[in-house]
């Protein structure tokens, strides 16, 4: 045994070794094969608007990683014989009202592209997503970690996927005061101020969870999202509103696989990619690969703020998204105020190249301005990067 075990000891120094050793820098050729293939995403929503996506996948080397597929006719169809059209929106958006479907049929969706083929999904139950108990987070050292809690009293959903948006308030490295109407630079109303604004942004990482093996069906703390502490995310307040689909067996196979082919791959000990087969078939030419997986029923959602000041670490050290932003002295009130134009002006007195500056404060000596402290548009415009209006769901 122990003889065993030295041999294979062995074995494994040598294949170390000689792999250590033998390192040959390898650039793979570039993928030159076209790459077409139909994608289609959404759910059909039984209670809900639907809104279904259609898009054609692109190599790496493409100049455009978004790639529409448009003027297709989509319909929503039931096992009892009925059809739902939806109406293209633009952009390969396609949508439909809220047609009030009955939980008890099954349904699927029928497209049919420019080109003249014809898609259908498999038709699938609608499955009617329990509320979501809770949204909690907890601060780690590090970042700032958001968990779901849902579970269905009737045992009845056991497979379940989350996606979120979320949004945040920040600003910019500078406070304007000033503005210039192209006459003289003048004070800033509260109407026009560029200094906070609100954005946002959508997930883009696969979370689904299973309560299969449990003798009931609850889903606790399954984490949704992480957030470094240093992120602009978190600097000032931030929103998550979490959405919970439920599904049915085949779709949470066809999600988890698709997780681990895109999330869990890098390392020599990850998971190997394998083929994800979606329930989305050309029946004009069965061989064509389509990307997706359509599912019917509702989702529920909630949403939760979280407060940097009152709620957060007060030693976590917000990043600004643009660290170099240096503000210098302009001498607009020497120069023609005409070379001046209104916010993004341009002034002739700018030490340096001549470039587009935003005013912000005065520079005043004794009782008269002599100046004004200025800066590039992006370290003071925040509508440059979000809106400045408050969104009515905030806090």
């Amino acid at each position: 045994m122990i003889m065993n075990i030295l041999k294979y000891t062995i074995c494994v120094l040598v294949f170390v070794l000689s792999f250590c050793s033998c390192k040959v820098p390898y650039t793979p050729p570039p993928i030159t094969a076209v790459s077409n293939y139909l994608v289609v995403e959404g759910l059909i929503n039984i209670a809900d608007s639907t809104y279904i996506t259609l898009s054609r996948t692109v190599n790496i080397s493409a100049a455009s990683t978004v790639k529409p597929e448009l003027k297709a006719v989509i319909t929503i169809e039931s096992n009892t014989g009925n059809s739902y059209p939806l109406t293209e929106l633009g952009k390969g958006v396609y949508a439909a009202a809220n047609f009030n479907l009955s939980a008890a049929n099954q349904y699927r969706l029928r497209i049919k592209t420019s080109n003249g083929n014809t898609y259908t999904s498999d038709f699938t139950p609608a499955m009617v997503s329990p509320p979501i108990d809770s949204l909690t987070w907890k601060a780690t050292a590090s970042s700032l970690n958001i968990y779901v809690n849902t579970h269905d009293p009737n045992n009845a959903t056991r497979y379940y996927r989350w996606d979120f948006t979320e949004e945040w308030e920040f600003h910019t490295n500078y406070n304007s005061q000033e503005i210039s109407n192209g006459l003289q630079i003048i004070n800033r109303l509260p109407g026009q101020q560029i200094y906070f604004c609100y954005t946002g942004d959508a997930s883009t990482n696969i979370t689904v969870g299973t309560s299969a093996g449990l003798s009931q069906d609850v889903i606790s703390n399954a984490l949704v999202n992480t957030i470094l502490s240093s992120s602009e995310k978190i600097g000032l307040e931030y929103s998550i509103n979490v959405k919970q689909y439920a599904l049915t067996n085949d779709a949470y196979a066809y999600w988890a696989l698709l997780q681990k082919n895109t999330q869990e791959l890098g390392g020599i000990f990850d998971a190997q990619p394998s083929a994800t087969i979606g329930n989305i078939h050309n029946i004009t030419n069965p061989a064509e690969v389509v990307i997706g997986y359509i599912s019917a029923g509702t989702t529920t959602n909630q949403r939760i703020f979280i407060t940097k000041k009152t709620q957060l670490p007060s030693s976590w050290f917000t990043i600004p998204l643009y660290p170099i932003c240096d503000a210098d002295s302009v001498d607009c009130c020497k120069t023609p105020l005409s070379s001046c134009a209104f916010i993004n002006y341009l002034c002739l007195g700018y030490q340096g190249p001549l470039t587009q500056l935003i005013p912000i404060n005065p520079i005043v000596h004794g009782t008269q301005q002599v100046g004004t402290l200025a800066a590039p548009p992006i370290c003071v415009d925040c509508t440059l990067r979000g809106s400045s209006n408050r969104p009515s769901y905030w806090k």
